[in-house]
């Protein structure tokens, strides 16, 4: 059982505004009606991080029990009490100075047993004030006849300040370990998402997430700021079908995302019914339908089959290669042969060894084909297998090699692959940023298919964002009469920048 000690010590994920509602509602701790605390709630984010790990825990299929210990400063609302259910939850009290007033308090209040406690506790003198505790004193002393048991004698490992300084893989590793000898996980839902500098607590979303085993759905998100605004996306969209739920835009709420951007399938699956609050942009990719192989080899015309041709009358062998540290240090030399390729800067340029081979040896639903001369590999593509789709995710040859054409018969292989697998889809990529690797698309039978591109704004920044227009690139924005005549400037900039970080080491 995985056993957890959440100290609910201030009520917003802002500290500024947590400490403003703490000294505002010490101030005015003695105005009581009918024994309940006159809470002057700032803004509608009460609670918030407590709840988002609430519906962690109550989603989690993992055997979990939560201890929850407020203060008088974090009472518990009727939702966070909903979410708190008694057969994962139990309601405790965390002391701050008045043991016997804030046990009735938090008893009237919450309408539960409460079994357990701790004590609030802190060594700077402005909390002591804040929390009207007497300079000096970190914590309150409780009476030996309190009839509470304290909590503070099962063994515990802080959560956050393990996050503080230590990977996410690493951490996870250590707290199943701890679970293993029944530790208890002691966490401050403050510090879920923000990093502390004079306690030293890091954020641990990502940490609980992987332990309780939930919100996979948003592990494959990947976030960019643009302007003032948070933008997220799938990065396997092109995957599978993505109908965003309620349930889903909660959670993009809860991490901080203003805007949500994904593609309707349409090669396979429409949205029937679109809402009008999504934004609709063009979109494209470059598509394949396949039927059989000879089709496919007739239709890409006498030049592009003589390429294809080339590699094997070169001696290049090309085959399915299974994953292997070999063939991770043989895609790790093709990635650092050069820092330049197709006239840009390379983004895999310098990656490390151990980096390729974790990406490699841990793929999931990828088929690798490799182009070996003798026993080097000089070429391979990798294909990553969706729903009635299979993507070409990185196609890359030797340049000391080029004169084998082996994109070519990898291309060729790819298709041959995908026949077997009964794949009729087959993408390459977007069309209409780099022309040289879109006359290779065209040649190799790929046409440009266009598909919707949805945005929804999920917050008030979201929605000045997309009225704004922030929330679309610039090179989706320009007419091609525009942009093509850029592309060898953009290029240009991207060779040098390179160039500066190499020429500095960085």
């Amino acid at each position: 059982m995985i056993k957890l000690r959440i100290d609910v010590d201030y009520p917003y994920p802002s500290r500024a505004q947590s400490f403003l509602y703490t000294v505002l509602n010490s101030a005015t701790e003695r105005l009581r009606i009918k024994d309940q605390l006159l809470n002057l709630k700032l803004g509608k984010d009460y609670l918030k991080n407590s709840k988002i790990i609430a519906r962690m825990i109550n989603e989690s299929a993992r055997e979990v029990r939560a201890y929850w210990f407020f203060t008088p400063k974090t009472i518990p609302d009727r939702e966070l009490l909903v979410l708190l259910g008694r057969d994962k939850h139990e309601v405790a009290l965390h002391i701050a100075n008045n043991p016997n007033a804030e046990l009735k308090l938090l008893e009237r209040a919450t309408k539960r047993q409460i079994n357990y406690y701790t004590i609030h506790g802190t060594a700077r003198r402005l909390a002591q004030i804040i929390w009207r505790l007497k300079l000096g004193e970190d914590k309150v002393q409780v009476p030996n006849d309190f009839p509470l048991k304290s909590f503070h004698d099962f063994p515990t490992i802080g959560l956050d300040v393990l996050c503080y300084a230590n990977p996410t893989a690493q951490v996870v590793k250590m707290v199943e370990n701890s679970v293993a000898k029944g530790e208890v996980l002691e966490i401050h839902p403050e510090w879920l998402f923000n990093r502390g500098t004079i306690n030293h607590r890091g954020p641990f979303y990502e940490t609980l997430k992987r332990i309780l085993e939930v919100d996979k759905e948003l592990e494959t998100l990947v976030i960019r700021k643009k302007g003032f605004a948070r933008i997220a996306r799938d990065v396997r969209e092109y995957e599978k079908d993505i109908v965003p739920t309620s349930r889903f835009i909660e959670k993009l709420v809860d991490i901080g995302i203003d805007v949500f951007t994904f593609i309707e399938r349409k090669w396979c699956c429409t949205i029937p019914k679109p809402s009008n609050a999504w934004v609709r942009t063009e979109d494209n990719i470059a598509l394949l339908h396949v039927t059989t192989y000879d089709e496919w080899w007739k239709k890409i015309g006498d030049k592009t089959r003589n390429r294809a041709r080339k590699a094997e009358k070169s001696g290049v062998k090309i085959d399915v290669v299974e994953p292997s540290e070999k063939l991770a240090e043989g895609i790790w030399r093709i990635y650092n042969e050069t820092p330049i390729r197709q006239e840009r800067s390379f983004l895999h340029y310098g990656i490390s060894k151990d980096a390729v081979k974790r990406n490699v040896l841990f793929a999931e639903n990828c088929t690798f084909i490799g182009a070996h001369l003798q026993d080097e590999l000089i070429g391979f593509i990798t294909l990553v297998h969706g729903d009635n789709i299979t993507l070409i995710s990185q196609m890359l040859s030797l340049q000391e090699h080029r004169d084998k054409l082996a994109n070519n018969a990898l291309i060729a292989k790819a298709i041959e692959t995908c026949v077997k697998r009964r794949i009729r889809w087959v993408m390459c990529g977007r069309m209409g940023n780099h022309p040289s690797l879109d006359e290779f698309k065209e040649k190799n039978g790929f046409v440009k298919f266009d598909l919707p591109r949805y945005y929804i704004p999920i917050t008030k920044k979201g929605q000045i964002a997309t009225k704004l227009k922030l929330h679309r690139e610039i090179k989706d924005v320009l007419p091609e009469s525009i942009k093509y005549p850029l592309i060898p400037v953009y290029n240009w900039v991207s060779r040098n920048k390179m160039r500066i970080r190499l020429r500095l080491g960085t």
